[in-house]
């Protein structure tokens, strides 16, 4: 066991003059191996893009995004996500609040129950949309709004998965986010929709982008959902993450390829984003 006896005068004074702990050995043979060790995936990540990007050539890549189904999907995508990701941020702003703030009977039930469209298989959820709409509540719904194998059964199916996203960022942001401010406010004679609306939420709106910048590139991703829900049929229900499907089904590798690397470079982008908002954290935190 090491003591102040065994150091020699200039460690033992540099020990309680700096108040330095004593250590024996260098540290670069631990991050060496946990670089290594990280390295590998770091690597195959790299190795996966570098692979799409030099398989095909620009005029290949820019020929096959000239196919009329391609740009539909584009436009659908595009559509679709941006309406899931309005709708998960009004729906997640609430519920992170009352989950965030309020201790209620069943808040341990409810918040499991909106982690299961993360934790459940993508095709378990797509086949659950489409028996929910079998029932006589769905059929009765569908009288009114065409939705399986229509546009609305394409954002319903994202929403349902996007939204639990949302959810858990906006929760994790009223977490850091002091109650004081909101309970002071209400002491000065506001209403509690006041208090929420002019000091929580403004110091809330990085959370808020972060929510809703995930929810756009969750909904972006989608796959299983859509195409058991939604299908895959060219110029209808057809989106970016279905095309690669479809084009894969008919050998055409060149598109596919050119549809992945618009994918990929949204999701980069998307994630610039999130870190730009300074909330990385709170996407650190999803399942």
């Amino acid at each position: 066991m090491l003591s102040k006896d065994n150091l020699n005068p200039s460690t033992a004074d540099k020990t309680e003059s700096g108040n330095r702990p004593f250590r024996v050995g260098a540290d670069w043979p631990f991050y060496l191996v946990f670089g290594i060790i990280g390295g590998t995936y770091v690597a195959l990540i790299a190795a996966l893009l570098i692979a799409d990007m030099f398989y095909t050539t620009p005029g290949q890549l820019w020929e096959s995004l000239q196919k009329d189904t391609i740009r539909y999907s584009i436009k659908l995508s595009l559509l679709s996500c941006t309406v899931t990701m309005i709708l998960s941020v009004i729906i997640a702003i609430p519920i992170g609040y009352l989950l965030s703030r309020k201790d209620f009977f069943g808040k341990a039930v409810l918040d499991a129950l909106l982690d299961i469209p993360i934790v459940l298989p993508p095709l378990v959820i797509g086949l659950s949309l489409l028996i929910l709409f079998q029932t006589p509540v769905g059929k009765a719904v569908e009288s009114v709004i065409p939705v399986t194998y229509e546009v609305p059964s394409v954002i319903l199916a994202q929403f349902t998965v996007a939204c639990a996203f949302a959810v858990r960022t906006m929760r994790s942001t009223f977490d850091q986010i002091s109650s004081r401010k909101e309970e002071v406010a209400l002491t000065l004679g506001c209403q509690r929709w006041q208090a929420f609306w002019y000091v929580t939420l403004p110091a809330a709106r990085r959370g808020v982008l972060t929510a809703a910048t995930l929810a756009w590139a969750r909904s972006l991703g989608e796959f299983g959902p859509i195409l058991v829900f939604s299908g895959a049929t060219p110029m209808r229900t057809e989106v970016l993450a279905t095309t690669v499907f479809l084009e894969l089904t008919v050998g055409d590798i060149s598109a596919a390829v050119a549809v992945s690397l618009l994918m990929v470079i949204a999701a980069v982008t998307a994630l610039v984003l999130i870190r730009s908002f300074g909330l990385d954290s709170s996407f650190k935190t999803q399942r």
